[in-house]
Order: structure tokens, then sequence, then C-alpha cells
């Protein structure tokens, strides 16, 4: 099956952002698992949610994907931002259990100096006290472009990460292709490799959802500048072979992409001709 959907606003409620996916023909969508900015959190309308639900049966909807905010650092040095972000990271993997979410992706974090092994023994402690096992929802981490200070801009790094955590079968990884390209992984001239290689590091097993874009910025650059598709430095002919490849079949895409609901709808619709085109 394949699933594509766009970042969706909830402001308004679950139930108008599943029904702009059916308008835009999405069947799937990520949001915001609270203010991206800030630390406030949306509280939820019982009815708003039965209602979402409905409408993601009846459309038959693949996994929904929740997006931690930005302001959660949980490689923070700070001790204020460090506990902000343990509390965060629990809070919303409760939030969005209960709602039926099936993945929440976060940014690993930004060691802020104080080094790579530092911040990855800060991300693990902190999913360490965050995770139950008892859990529904898989938590994603999310593979960055190397700006600053990030931690996850290399496959090794996520690896680190998830073997150190004890509930690690709660684990996954979402790939942003703007953020690999970036990165110096060559997903224009070399997607096997790639793909060979997080298999050989990681494991496919554990990709879990892609976040599908384009990248402004030319190859290695560690910047992270999102582009509509085909109209970055990745180009169209790139997408066209993740689309097609077969170790990536069913891994429900996600569009990050600078578009009203009216540009991704297009979007959806260049992406669909292309499969249809084959």
């Amino acid at each position: 099956m394949f699933y594509i959907g766009p970042h969706i606003s909830i402001a308004k409620g679950f139930k108008k952002a599943a029904e702009t996916a059916v308008d835009i023909d999405a069947n799937t969508f990520q949001f915001f698992s609270r203010n991206p900015r800030g630390g406030n959190a949306k509280k939820f309308d019982e009815k708003d949610i039965s209602e979402f639900q409905k409408i993601r049966k009846e459309h038959n909807f693949g996994p929904i994907l929740a997006h931690a905010p930005y302001t959660m650092n949980l490689a923070g040095v700070k001790d204020e931002v460090y506990e902000f972000a343990n509390i965060v990271i629990k809070k919303d993997i409760e939030r969005m259990d209960s709602l039926g979410i099936e993945y929440m992706c976060f940014h690993p974090g930004s060691h802020v100096g104080s080094g790579v092994e530092a911040g990855i023994e800060k991300i693990v402690k902190a999913l360490n006290l965050a995770l139950t096992g008892e859990e529904n929802i898989t938590i994603l981490l999310e593979t960055m472009a190397g700006k600053g200070t990030e931690i996850g801009t290399c496959f090794e790094q996520i690896k680190e990460i998830i073997d150190r955590v004890e509930r690690n079968e709660k684990l996954g990884v979402c790939l942003d292709t703007c953020h690999i390209f970036s990165a110096g992984y060559d997903i224009v001239n070399d997607l096997d490799g790639v793909i060979d290689e997080f298999d050989r590091v990681i494991g496919l097993d554990r990709l879990k959802t892609i976040h599908f874009n384009d990248s402004m910025m030319p190859f290695g650059s560690k910047k992270d500048r999102h582009a509509p598709i085909g109209e970055g430095e990745i180009g169209i002919d790139a997408f066209i072979n993740i689309l097609e490849h077969p170790k990536l079949k069913g891994i429900p895409l996600f569009l990050e992409t600078p578009f009203d609901d009216e540009g991704h709808k297009s979007e959806i619709k260049m992406i669909k001709g292309l499969i249809e085109a084959k």
C-alpha cells in the first residue's frame, strides 16, 4: 500500500486535519504533538478524537506521525532545558499513545558543545526514563542534516542511541531525505549504497517512516532547508528511484515541503502520477 501525506495543523482539531487530508487526496498526515516553538500542549476533545478516528477508518488511512516540538532538546546542557525535554518526551509519548497514533518522531538533540558522547548519554537516559515498554506507539529518531552540534547526523549515532536504550523494541527511525542528502549520504547517485549502509548499520526493520523532502542546499552542505519535490538539489529522478525502490515499498511518506494545503494537493497528485506512469 502507498501512503503519503503532508504536515497538517491540528489547531482546529483532529477531525478538521483528517478532513483536510481527505480533501487533498492524502491517506495519512503528520502533526505536531504540541506547540513546536513553545511548551503548550493542546487539550483533547473526546468528540473531536472520535470523529477523527472514524474518518481514519472510513478512508483507510495509513499510520499517523506525530512530530515532537523543536524546543525539546534531549541532549541539552542547561538543567532547565534538559528537564523540560524529559517532561515533554514522557508526556507526549503518553498523550500520543492514548490517541492511537502509530509513530512519534523527534530530533535527537544538540549537544551545544558538550560533545557527541555526552549528548548521546543524555538522550539515552531520557528515553530510558520515558519508555515503559507497555506503549503501542513507536518512537522514531529522525536523521539530521548536521548543522551546528546536532546529533543523529550519521547512522552510527542513531544506532548507538538505539542500542543503549533498554526498551529499544519501541524505537525506530524516520529518514529525512533532505537531511541525509545534506549530511553527505548520496541518495542521488548511490541510493542503493545508502540503503545498504542503513541496513548494515541500523537495520531496515527500524526504518518506519520517510520525510519526503527535496533540498534547497547542495550535497554535503550540513544545512536544513527543504524544497518542493523535484525543485531542489536532490531532483525528481532521485525521488522516482526512492518511490520505485523495492526495499522502501510500503514505508509511509510525509511531506514537509513549503506549501499550503492546495500546494500539497498538487504535489501529491504529481507524486502519484510518477508512480502511475510506471
